[in-house]
């Protein structure tokens, strides 16, 4: 037998029109698609921090103390580890 061809699942949201026209607004002002839009909107509500994209976490760190110089490293351990518990409630 040969292998099942995959498919492709199709989604559709139905929700009120006046948000759909605010949506279509925003997406037209930004010049994207809509959906990319609503696909933005969620990543940043489940990423709100944004950081899972860096691909060189040191260079982004480096950029973050530089940032923010007159913050000791031990604070700013600090104020990781206090994002790490707030995280894993």
């Amino acid at each position: 037998m040969g292998k099942a061809a995959l498919k492709k699942e199709k989604w559709t949201l139905s929700f009120d029109s006046r948000l759909k026209a605010i949506v279509v607004k925003a997406a037209h002002r930004k010049g994207v698609y809509p959906v990319n839009l609503l696909e933005e909107i969620v990543r940043e509500r489940f990423n709100p921090y944004g950081h899972t994209h860096v691909k060189d976490s040191a260079g982004y760190v480096a950029t973050l103390r530089k940032a923010s110089r007159e913050q000791t490293d031990d604070g700013f351990l600090a104020e990781i580890r206090a994002w790490q518990r707030s995280r894993s409630l």
